[in-house]
C-alpha cells in the first residue's frame, strides 16, 4: 500500500528529469533561463572584457571619452554640424536666429575696436580730445542699445512668423549675445554671408 504511493510520486519526477535533459543548457547560464544566443554571449563577454578593472582605468577611460566628446563638439562648432552642437545651440529656431544675426551688420560687433580707439583718445592729455572720447562712449552705448532693441523686435517678429508652433523661448537673447561678438570670433561659425536672407 505504501510502496505503490511512493512509486506514483517518483514516476512524475523521473519524467520531468527526462524532459529537462532533452533541452540543451549552458553550464554557465543561471538555472531557469534559456541559453543566450552566440551573438549575445559574445557581446556580453566583450562588454565584460572592456569594463575597467580598477578606478584608475575607469577614470582614464572617462577622461578619454570626455576628450573625444569635446573634440566632436569643437568640430561641430567650427562646421555647424547639428548632431554634436551643445544644447544651447541646437534646433532650427537657434539656427535661424544665428543666421539672422550673421546676415546683417550689428553696431555691437564693432564695440571692441571702437572701445580701443576711445580708450586711446581718453589717454591723450588734451582736454578737448578727452571730451570727444567721453561723447563717443555715450554715442556708442546709445547706438548699441537702440540697435539691440530694434533687432530684438524684428527677430521676435520673424521667429513668430517662421516658427509659430515651436518653442522660441530664449532665442532672442541668444541672438543678441551673438551680435555682441565680432563675426570672425562667433561660434558656431557663421554659415551665411552678410546680406544673404536666412
Amino acid at each position: 500500500m505504501f510502496r505503490s504511493r511512493a512509486k506514483e510520486e517518483k514516476a512524475p519526477a523521473d519524467k520531468a528529469a527526462v524532459t529537462d535533459s532533452k533541452q540543451p543548457r549552458d553550464p554557465q547560464a543561471p538555472k531557469g533561463r534559456p541559453t543566450p544566443k552566440r551573438s549575445e554571449a559574445q557581446s556580453q563577454r566583450r562588454s565584460v572584457a572592456n569594463t575597467p578593472t580598477t578606478r584608475k582605468d575607469a577614470a582614464k577611460r572617462q577622461r578619454e571619452e570626455r576628450r573625444q566628446a569635446l573634440d566632436r563638439q569643437r568640430q561641430a562648432l567650427a562646421g555647424g554640424d547639428e548632431r554634436y552642437l551643445p544644447a544651447r545651440d541646437k534646433g532650427p529656431v537657434r539656427k535661424f536666429a544665428r543666421d539672422w544675426v550673421d546676415s546683417r551688420f550689428n553696431v555691437a560687433e564693432f564695440f571692441l575696436p571702437l572701445a580701443v580707439v576711445i580708450l586711446v583718445l581718453s589717454v591723450v592729455r588734451v582736454p578737448a580730445i578727452q571730451a570727444v572720447a567721453l561723447w563717443l562712449w555715450l554715442v556708442v552705448i546709445v547706438l548699441i542699445v537702440l540697435d539691440a532693441a530694434v533687432s530684438g523686435i524684428r527677430l521676435r517678429k520673424r521667429l513668430a512668423e517662421r516658427f509659430p508652433d515651436q518653442n522660441r523661448r530664449g532665442a532672442v537673447p541668444y541672438a543678441l549675445m551673438r551680435s555682441l561678438q565680432m563675426r570672425r570670433l562667433r561660434l558656431p561659425k557663421p554659415q551665411v554671408k552678410r546680406g544673404e536672407r536666412p
